[in-house]
């Protein structure tokens, strides 16, 4: 008895889909193509008013190739003579400008360098709290909730641990959704982006940064170089034999030559192929696309409700 319940149950199942066919759910939504339309027109303008109230985002982006290092191939080989003399030193002779801009790449996404960043260039006002940015005057509006621009002064209100003024934490995170550094794997190049409501700033963040990530790898490599040569020097004070003696003047040779192409050359580890500029077109929002989104949106939901709401009074 309860096998034929079971069956009867799953044949006026079928019998109901069979029911519910295409050309019903059309004749369902036509007859509420009145409540249809309005609720998607609602939700069209609201979507055209929400897309409105965002301001413009601008991205200015720099293209940059790698320094070229010098081949240290003979001094390589010379390091082998030498038994783990120039490791000891901290030399590090076999290293190629592929393993040095992506250790730059790895500095300039550092916690440490952005802070230091945040701090030398005072940038945390217009990074946490800019509101919209006007190009007649090229100025910036800050959240008045946030920043007071006449007193220099934060003036949020945050509940511990957070204070008014944000932390290194906090910059840092807003930071980096601004902040993109990409490295091509098969040409090497690096391409590093900022987003900002103003393209001005955008651009010289940008130019900032490079600019920044080049000194910070100049004085790593000068400061290395500088106490692998009193080491050196220690060495040779040391020792009397003629072949290591030879060896040791070759290694000094190499870090006073490291030291002085960090003194004249200003680009240290980047090379400017294609420099930062002003955008004049915003990378974002896609206004278009958001108002699609509450078309469709207002569309499908206001279908699904009537849909729902004639089954409903059917059951």
């Amino acid at each position: 008895m309860k096998m034929v319940n079971m069956q009867n149950l799953g044949t006026e199942k079928e019998l109901l889909v069979d029911e519910i066919n295409y050309k019903d759910l059309f004749l369902i939504i036509w007859k509420s193509k009145l409540t249809i339309s309005i609720t998607t027109i609602i939700f069209l303008l609201g979507a055209v008013f929400f897309a409105l109230q965002m301001p413009n985002i601008y991205k200015s982006e720099v293209l940059l190739a790698p320094s070229e290092k010098n081949d240290n191939s003979g001094l390589a080989g010379l390091t082998g003579q030498l038994g783990g003399m120039a490791s000891l030193a901290g030399i590090n002779l076999g290293s190629s400008a592929t393993s040095n801009t992506q250790l730059a790449i790895e500095v300039i996404k550092s916690r440490q360098f952005i802070a230091n960043f945040i701090e030398k260039y005072k940038i945390l006002p217009d990074l946490i709290a800019a509101e919209s940015w006007s190009l007649a005057n090229n100025k910036l509006s800050f959240d008045a909730d946030l920043y007071d621009p006449a007193t220099n002064t934060w003036v949020r209100e945050v509940k511990p641990p957070y204070t008014p003024k944000p932390s290194t934490q906090e910059a840092y995170k807003v930071f980096m959704e601004l902040f993109n550094v990409m490295e091509d794997p098969d040409t090497g190049m690096v391409q590093v982006s900022i987003e900002h409501l103003s393209p001005f700033i955008a651009q010289q963040w940008v130019n900032w940064l490079i600019l920044e990530i080049n000194n910070e790898m100049k004085e790593r490599d000068v400061a290395e170089a500088l106490r692998s040569t009193e080491y050196l020097t220690k060495q040779l004070e040391q020792t009397k034999v003629i072949d290591i003696r030879a060896v040791l003047y070759k290694l000094v040779e190499e870090q006073a030559r490291t030291i002085m192409l960090a003194n004249v050359r200003d680009e240290y580890v980047f090379k400017t192929i294609d420099p930062a500029i002003a955008p004049q077109e915003k990378s974002k929002p896609s206004r278009a696309l958001i108002c699609l989104i509450g078309l469709l949106l207002g569309f499908l939901l206001s279908s699904m409700v009537v849909v729902f709401r004639h089954f409903n009074r059917q059951g």
